[in-house]
């Protein structure tokens, strides 16, 4: 059993930047797939990035490429979600998530791939 923690949510102004931390226990994560989704309220939940600690695999939905950066560290067992140039549709829940690595980004963008989930932290981006 993986179990994740968010942290780092907050209230930030349009332009601005936040940093969101996933800290798992448990189990060491450095070979799983840890991902950040959203979801906005009215809407379904929605990839944002993912990550393999152990070979800094990445990927990123399109909306945030260039803006949000996905790390790790290995020693913590916390991935981390930075967001730069915060734009107020960005505003979401954001939870993290676990489970195996696979190399279809079909699977590591669907809800469906991912067992293991934390409780979320809000981000709210003001105009």
């Amino acid at each position: 059993q993986v179990q994740l923690a968010e942290s780092g949510g907050g209230l930030v102004q349009a332009g601005g930047s936040l940093r969101l931390s996933c800290a798992a226990s448990g189990r060491t994560i450095s070979s799983y797939a840890v991902a950040w989704f959203r979801q906005a309220p009215g809407k379904e939940r929605e990839f944002v990035a993912v990550l393999r600690l152990s070979d800094s695999n990445t990927y990123y939905a399109d909306s945030v490429k260039g803006r949000f950066t996905i790390s790790g560290d290995n020693a913590k067992n916390t991935v981390y979600l930075q967001m730069n140039n915060l734009k107020p549709e960005d505003t979401s829940v954001y939870y993290c998530t676990a489970d195996r690595w696979t190399y279809s980004t079909r699977l590591l963008t669907a809800i469906s791939h991912y067992a293991y989930w934390g409780q979320g932290t809000q981000v709210t981006v003001s105009s």
